[in-house]
């Protein structure tokens, strides 16, 4: 029973990394593109190019071909990806800086002799 209980979760890793691998080409698939009436025919194609294969059951044959599609995925990635501007490394991301140590910000201003 163990057998078959190490090759369910074999597979299971197998789904995740095809489903992972899937996502990233997809969102840099929308790197590439400029609009999206460009980006929609090579989404098309990257998805026809995972349904070619997803009838395959050899464990080895599909480890082989994630790791080649990982590697042409590295390959190709856009060199400069979109990255949304309040993001983490967008433009807008921590544009005010924090103020410098010693500065107190005063929240009751005007009411200072009222306590």
């Amino acid at each position: 029973m163990s057998g078959v209980a190490s090759y369910m979760a074999k597979r299971a890793v197998q789904k995740e990394r095809v489903r992972t691998l899937y996502r990233r080409a997809l969102k840099d698939t929308l790197n590439w593109a400029v609009h999206r009436h460009l980006f929609y025919p090579d989404a098309d194609a990257l998805r026809e190019r995972f349904d070619a294969n997803k009838h395959v059951d050899d464990i080895d044959t599909i480890d082989r071909m994630i790791a080649d599609g990982e590697a042409q995925y590295n390959k190709w990635r856009h060199p400069d990806p979109y990255i949304v501007p309040w993001a983490p490394g967008g433009s807008k991301f921590t544009r005010n800086p924090t103020p410098p140590t010693g500065i107190e910000i005063v929240f009751d201003y005007g009411r200072e002799d009222q306590n």
